[in-house]
């Protein structure tokens, strides 16, 4: 397999965990609808900002995967952001059927907690 390298300039300022790894939260580009979280390392955010295909790395299988590759259900990127710290990633995506491994929509479905609703003072 043949690595590709992140640009250097992105590179130096993503902020990895112990595990070369930085989360990426996938969301519906035209809807704002969050998906999923996934994790990415260098080449997983190269090969994302190269192909137009969101990829990243299971950390279960320890290998690449892009989304949808067996299951049909991809994601086309339509805009890839750091946060302010770079050390999290937002990938805005056309999701094609589900995005959870569930076959939910979302991954956000399932265990909705009940918090305290809180007021913003006038």
């Amino acid at each position: 397999m043949v690595v590709m390298s992140l640009d250097p300039k992105i590179a130096d300022r993503l902020k990895r965990n112990s595990d070369g790894l930085v989360p990426a939260i996938a969301q519906q580009y035209d809807t704002g609808e969050v998906l999923m979280l996934a994790w990415m390392d260098d080449e997983a955010l190269h090969r994302t900002l190269t192909t137009g295909r969101a990829t990243y790395w299971s950390r279960s299988r320890q290998e690449y995967w892009v989304k949808g590759e067996s299951s049909g259900h991809q994601q086309w990127v339509k805009e890839v952001a750091l946060d302010c710290d770079a050390d999290a990633i937002l990938v805005k995506v056309d999701q094609v059927g589900a995005a959870c491994h569930t076959g939910d929509r979302t991954c956000w479905d399932a265990d909705v907690l009940e918090p305290v609703v809180g007021e913003r003072p006038q």
